[in-house]
């Protein structure tokens, strides 16, 4: 990513059904062409999250994390928080398996003076998280959606940054 880009960071353990959810975003955005062609993106799977992530979330002008995420909706449910709301989910409980490391990460780069300037989260309400390598039919059927938005929101950013 060139210093300044924008990180699109897939979260998720593949062995835990919908908990993978945000890594199949990731590579359905890595099919695209126009993704693959873009300098300024950088699609990155974070996993399950390690501290190792605050270096390309410091480097990041925009940030955008897709993620499952507990927000009370129905399986395969798409919400989008940007900036400050990002902020506020995060900060409430039960928002992601991974809340307490992304925040920490967040937290991190705010220390450091790093924070991206742009931030979104993509949850994806989980259906099914436990043993198991595929998603459940409802959030199978969010992935196309969850990239749409990513998308939609990468058009955006590229129009106001």
């Amino acid at each position: 990513m060139a210093e300044g880009g924008t990180l699109v960071l897939g979260l998720g353990n593949i062995l835990l059904s919908d908990e993978a959810v945000g890594v199949a975003v990731l590579q359905a955005l890595a099919s695209d062409p126009d993704a693959e062609s873009d300098p300024d993106l950088t699609l990155l799977d974070g996993g399950t999250l390690s501290f190792t992530l605050a270096g390309p979330i410091g480097d990041a002008a925009r940030l955008i994390v897709v993620d499952a995420a507990a927000m009370g909706d129905a399986p395969g449910s798409v919400r989008l928080f940007e900036d400050a709301a990002m902020d506020r989910q995060l900060s409430g409980k039960a928002t992601s398996v991974h809340e307490v490391s992304l925040a920490d990460l967040l937290d991190i780069a705010r220390l450091t003076d790093s924070l991206p300037r742009r931030r979104a989260l993509i949850g994806i309400e989980p259906a099914h998280i436990g043993l198991g390598s595929d998603l459940s039919p409802p959030v199978a059927a969010a992935v196309p959606r969850a990239v749409a938005l990513v998308q939609h929101v990468l058009s955006r950013w590229r129009g106001t940054c």
